[in-house]
């Protein structure tokens, strides 16, 4: 079993009718202040929200949690000394799942690098998230991806924060473009030089104690934005728990099917001065494999990074 073991249409299924119906929360400094202890509230309010996360047949096994928070500088400059990070913001940190087949994670990693380089910016180095795979459910473990997180530095370049978020952008998209046409899958929790997300196939007391790196008291951040997911018609999987990139929802929309087809019948027709000649490289900006929450936060990501409202983010 893989990761993304998510089935074809068959019968009375039909992906596009997927729905969910989850538990999220927040919990943040009203000044600001990155505490340890922002992160472990954030976790114990995940906790709480069990109830609102479904379970199958594996009761160990949890339809999704995760969450969100800044970038820990201070503790990757403690667990990565040897990547030498610029300045806090000027770089940017991918959280990616692959399969466990090392020869074609190594293929779709040297892409990456190569989509680093031709973009401009520099490959700081890769990192394997440490786990412990022992504290989740059997489903869970036979479905486990190989979970790595690359560090990307800014060029000189990149003048504001939004520059490079764009940038991070449209390394990603060539990626995910190049691998879907050679049928390769991997998928990017997040890709940020503000944030980045720790999910997976879990239940909610499952998250803290799967992902090593949120028992350290140097991993610190001004918020947590949680999750719990209740997959309802739905099959889980590592990549659909939440948070997604952008955000996190709860319930389900039903007008997911026009909306999807408006946006590809207008994607020929956009025209954007903030992302000039990198514009085609980030079509289509929807990845209708993913849930309907997933959806949303490609079309809310496009928009932001667009300059829909630069205020939307931070």
């Amino acid at each position: 079993m893989t990761y993304n073991q998510i089935p074809k249409a068959q019968g009375l299924y039909h992906p596009e009718f997927e729905h969910d119906a989850c538990g999220i929360g927040l919990y943040a400094h009203l000044k600001g202040l990155a505490t340890h202890d922002i992160v472990k509230q954030g976790l114990n309010m995940l906790c709480q929200l069990d109830h609102r996360g479904g379970q199958g047949s594996d009761p160990l096994t949890g339809d999704g949690a995760g969450l969100m928070v800044q970038i820990p500088d201070e503790y990757f400059r403690l667990a990565c000394p040897e990547m030498n990070l610029p300045a806090k913001g000027r770089y940017g940190v991918g959280m990616l799942f692959f399969s466990n087949n090392d020869d074609e994670r190594n293929e779709i990693e040297a892409r990456l690098n190569a989509f680093i380089e031709q973009e401009g910016q520099t490959l700081l180095g890769w990192r394997t998230v440490p786990v412990d795979a022992t504290k989740i459910g059997e489903v869970g473990k036979e479905t486990c991806p190989t979970i790595r997180q690359v560090f990307i530095g800014a060029s000189e370049e990149m003048t504001d924060d939004l520059a490079f978020e764009r940038k991070l952008f449209v390394i990603r998209k060539q990626a995910e473009n190049w691998a879907r046409e050679r049928g390769n899958r991997f998928y990017f929790a997040s890709l940020s030089s503000a944030t980045i997300v720790y999910k997976g196939l879990l239940t909610p007391e499952q998250v803290d104690a799967f992902y090593l790196d949120l028992q350290q008291e140097s991993f610190v951040s001004a918020f947590a934005l949680v999750h719990s997911r209740f997959s309802t018609n739905t099959f889980p999987s590592w990549e659909r728990a939440h948070p997604n990139r952008y955000l996190i929802h709860n319930g389900e929309i039903n007008t997911l099917r026009g909306n999807v087809n408006w946006m590809k019948a207008r994607e020929q027709q956009f025209v954007s001065e903030a992302f000039g000649d990198d514009l085609q490289k980030v079509l289509p900006i929807l990845d209708i494999d993913g849930s309907d929450s997933s959806i949303l936060d490609n079309a809310l990501e496009f928009f932001v990074l667009a300059g829909r409202n630069r205020h939307m983010r931070r």
